[in-house]
């Protein structure tokens, strides 16, 4: 059986660290790089002006383009990594029948906005994709630390056995260790709560509280994606997998995480619009929790930590007084 050709579609923090990878086992990779000049920028120094640069690659081995039919063509899987906020403008540019007979994985951490649909349903309901042929690529990891070549881990959920371990070939290395899953559903789901609880914890760094409190914040957060995954979709799953308890962890505690850092200045005080301009990165927890509290209100799980973070950010609420309030709720 010939290697499939893999192709990267995304070319922001997450959409680099897997072309670095991918690169490390692969004769070539492709991907598709929205901007002309960064992919000129990559050919001739070797990195991504615009998302961690010091991720360094072997051109030789990138097969880059700005046209996404000609990637899409020429690979046999297509890794999607582009932000939730901006994954439909992009693939409204293919046509379905493009996506015939190709293995589709997301790296995407959110919700697609316009449809309140997790990426897999987004694809299997919009673009035709089989189940079969979806996977999804989740944490605990952090793109940056993946750039660092630090020992770093991902989960690798997909229902057909002999495609997550393809992938799982595919990415494994040096520095780079994966688990298996069936999960696409809750992987999925729980990779998008962990940016809520992240926002969240960063808002009461911002405020001032302590690893006391975020420790209790984390705690009762992990409880919270365990209610609301089995309710969206009941399975037997082990919520203390690295899947779900894992990267809520390291997104909640670590100064990598983007969410964390967009929830820090909005403690602060700065408005969602000036700790968005400020980071000029997208905070997928940002976006997340609306669709989540849409999404909830058919199921009606209680989630008084999303719900809390809701209305600080689109209601517009006093972040100190509505953390107070959920430390009351938190005991």
């Amino acid at each position: 059986m010939s290697t499939p050709r893999i192709a990267v579609i995304g070319a922001g923090s997450w959409g680099t660290a897997l072309v670095k990878l991918l690169s490390g086992n692969a004769e070539q990779v492709g991907w598709w790089v929205r901007r002309d000049a960064t992919i000129k920028h990559i050919t001739t120094y070797g990195h991504n002006p615009d998302y961690i640069s010091a991720a360094q690659f072997d051109v030789s081995k990138l097969a880059m383009s700005s046209d996404i039919h000609a990637v899409v063509k020429n690979a046999d899987v297509l890794v999607i990594a582009v932000p939730s906020a901006f994954l439909k403008a992009s693939m409204d540019q293919l046509d379905p029948s493009e996506l015939l007979g190709k293995t589709m994985f997301s790296a995407v951490k959110g919700i697609v906005p316009e449809t309140n649909q997790i990426v897999g349903e987004y694809l299997f309901q919009h673009w035709g994709v089989k189940e079969n042929d979806f996977g999804v690529i989740c944490g605990p990891c952090h793109a940056e630390e993946v750039a660092m070549e630090r020992l770093s881990y991902l989960t690798i959920a997909c229902q057909k056995a002999d495609t997550a371990k393809m992938m799982s070939t595919a990415l494994n290395g040096r520095f780079l260790k994966t688990t298996l899953s069936d999960d696409i559903y809750g992987t999925e789901y729980g990779a998008i709560l962990k940016n809520v609880v992240a926002v969240c914890a960063g808002i009461s760094v911002g405020l001032g509280y302590g690893d006391n409190f975020r420790a209790v914040l984390v705690s009762r957060a992990i409880q919270e994606i365990a209610r609301f995954v089995q309710a969206v979709h009941p399975i037997d799953r082990d919520i203390n997998e690295p899947a779900y308890l894992g990267d809520l962890l390291v997104t909640a505690y670590s100064t990598f995480s983007r969410n964390r850092e967009f929830g820090t200045m909005v403690g602060k005080g700065y408005s969602v619009r000036a700790a968005q301009m400020e980071m000029n990165m997208v905070a997928e927890g940002y976006y997340a929790v609306k669709c989540v509290h849409e999404i909830n209100s058919k199921f009606k799980v209680d989630m008084p930590i999303t719900e809390s973070t809701y209305r600080m950010l689109y209601e517009k609420m006093s972040p100190l007084m509505e953390m107070r309030l959920l430390s009351d709720r938190l005991a």
